[in-house]
């Protein structure tokens, strides 16, 4: 489920500015559509989250309680309460429900270090959030909503049926 080569090639060079401003803005679109999200971390609210992605030349460092993104380069955020590494389609279905993290956390797919309990409150705030990215990220209205949303449904689609079976 790794992001195909051409696009982590594409990738490599985009500012850290760039890409700290596309999360940025992803999460707030985020946020607009489940303003809830983070409230149900409670006391882990104010903890400093890193996602990285082991399939992009960024990782992500996320404040709930700020609601703000910081990217560093792969390894270059030294202080966080958790860290959750693994490809980037693999965090984004985890973020949206569409895999179980217990058996990719088994499985070895992403890795967890840290603050568990953070984590989980994580997972649990978002299990009963249902994020869609597809329509998270898309405008809310006007013209482009509905081609927006075909277009990032149809990637979503790709990258997750191109995902490797496993046994269980």
């Amino acid at each position: 489920m790794l992001l195909p080569s051409p696009i982590q090639s594409l990738l490599r060079p985009v500012p850290l500015a760039l890409g700290e401003h596309v999360a940025q803005r992803a999460l707030a679109s985020v946020l607009r559509r489940h303003p809830d999200l983070f409230e149900r971390l409670g006391e882990h609210a104010g903890k400093t989250i890193v996602f990285a992605a082991t399939d992009l030349p960024f990782e992500f460092a996320v404040n709930p309680k700020h609601g703000t993104v910081r990217a560093a380069r792969p390894g270059g955020i030294l202080r966080s309460d958790a860290r959750i590494s693994g490809p980037l389609v693999l965090l984004l279905a985890l973020a949206e429900g569409r895999v179980d993290g217990d058996a990719e956390f088994f499985g070895r797919q992403i890795s967890i270090d840290g603050d568990m309990e953070a984590v989980l409150a994580l997972r649990n705030a978002i299990e009963n959030s249902a994020i869609d990215f597809t329509k998270d990220l898309a405008p809310s209205r006007g013209p482009l909503r509905r081609p927006v949303e075909a277009v990032l449904g149809k990637v979503r689609s790709l990258l997750l049926d191109s995902k490797d079976p496993q046994w269980n």
